[in-house]
């Protein structure tokens, strides 16, 4: 959607009064407010209203979905602010600290969740904060793969990459050796939203970080937690990526000021043909370059570690100060429940809401026919979520600053700069008192 026309999308459901919001918002249908982040009108968004409305049918709860994208945490503060927060967030694991640091959050009893103990162990960490206790209710997970153009890496004659060294390979062989047949010089290996807005560059790094057993931050006790960024496992990842960018030069033109918007738009387009992403996008690309040109791999184990791969999600937050305690319940329970993971998992279908499905009585094979979603499926079970520190928002914007210098300007020592965003992250534990 052109950026204009997306604003108006915003603007219009901005528009829309709030209703049944959590610290006495008031409403005429006083139905359960609902806020998504996902385009207005996207895919995903119609996923949502159709989440929504199958909720209404199994439970009688009159709902308000709300879809938005751009400044979406911004718009949470404003409502924070107005002592008028929704009933409902559904937002990404990583925004967990900081929602329950500010004291928007409701706590979760799995004792008193019905369907708790179908759930994930492993989403159920990404529902955790630092003292121990729970503040949301696992919705959707996922883990990070690489999304190879199968017809390039046939027509340059190589197997899918086990090592990095063969994925170092096969970039070098994107570039050089004119994997499309149209006589340009005019392709990448590497695909990357390796630009600094909301972090990108750093999670993007993060795949191979853990892949090669680094890490940013590691536990010295519950809720406190040391610089691991200075690593040399971690220093050997992003000095790989390094090479990528400035020696063997295999990432597109523009990478280091690119977000996942363009990115998949750079790969659509076939001007490079790798791309470690989540699944999410699986099914567009299906639909747009072919199904049979496309193809999932595991992202190799690194020489020092690994395996691993960076895990996400969203949760369900249940919001503090509702008057809606009870169908807040009772929109958890239908989000973790068998029913609403297969509904939001959306078949093979653009848009899913619910990527992999954090319930562990839901078989994916039998929702998805496209058997790549199980190479994805598999890694999870390697997956890293953020560090439930205070606010990791600081930290993925530091260390995506400092990650992004590293690939712009080739003359970055990395070991040096890993160690000076080290002491920048003892100074930022210090100041959330999780040091």
């Amino acid at each position: 959607m052109p950026r204009r026309l997306l604003g108006v999308a915003v603007a219009l459901v901005l528009a829309v009064p709030l209703s049944a919001c959590g610290s006495g918002g008031s409403s005429s249908d006083d139905a359960l407010e609902i806020w998504i982040r996902q385009v207005p009108n996207s895919p995903s968004h119609k996923t949502a209203q159709k989440f929504v409305a199958a909720f209404e049918k199994a439970t009688g709860v009159k709902t308000k979905l709300v879809a938005l994208f751009d400044d979406f945490e911004t718009k949470l503060q404003q409502q924070a602010a107005a002592k008028d927060l929704p009933d409902i967030v559904i937002n990404d694991t990583a925004r967990l600290g900081n929602m329950e640091h500010q004291g928007w959050l409701r706590e979760i009893d799995k004792a008193k969740l019905k369907g708790a103990d179908q759930l994930s162990e492993i989403a159920w960490k990404a529902a955790q904060a630092g003292d121990g206790k729970y503040y949301g209710a696992p919705f959707s997970a996922q883990s990070f793969a690489l999304i190879i153009r199968k017809d390039w890496r046939e027509k340059v004659g190589l197997q899918p990459p086990q090592t990095w060294d063969d994925l170092a390979k096969l970039a070098k062989a994107f570039t050089d050796k004119d994997p499309d047949g149209n006589g340009a010089n005019d392709t990448a290996g590497f695909v990357a939203p390796a630009g600094t807005k909301r972090g990108y560059a750093s999670w993007y790094a993060s795949s191979l970080i853990f892949a090669n057993g680094g890490d940013f931050l590691k536990a010295t006790s519950p809720g406190h937690f040391a610089p691991a960024v200075n690593d040399p496992k971690t220093v050997e990842a992003v000095k790989w990526l390094q090479d990528q960018f400035c020696t063997a030069k295999t990432v597109n033109p523009g990478a280091v000021s690119n977000d996942t918007t363009v990115t998949h738009t750079v790969f659509e387009k076939g001007q490079g043909g790798i791309y470690l992403v989540g699944p999410y996008v699986l099914a567009r690309f299906v639909k747009s370059i072919g199904t049979d040109k496309i193809e999932v791999v595991p992202v190799p184990k690194g020489p020092s570690g690994g395996p691993g791969t960076l895990g996400e999600g969203e949760n369900v937050y249940e919001m503090a100060g509702s008057k809606h305690e009870a169908e807040q319940q009772k929109f958890a329970e239908y989000a973790i429940s068998a029913e609403g993971q297969k509904v939001g998992m959306n078949g093979d279908n653009e848009g899913p809401i619910v990527r992999l499905p954090v319930n562990k009585t839901v078989d994916l094979s039998a929702e998805r026919q496209d058997p790549r979603w199980k190479v994805f499926q598999d890694s999870y079970q390697y997956a890293v979520y953020a560090p439930p520190v205070p606010d990791w928002t600081p930290f993925r914007q530091k260390s995506a600053d400092a990650i992004n210098a590293a690939w712009a300007d080739c003359s970055t020592d990395v070991k040096a700069s890993m160690d000076t965003l080290a002491n920048t992250f003892t100074q930022e534990l210090t100041t959330q008192k999780a040091s």
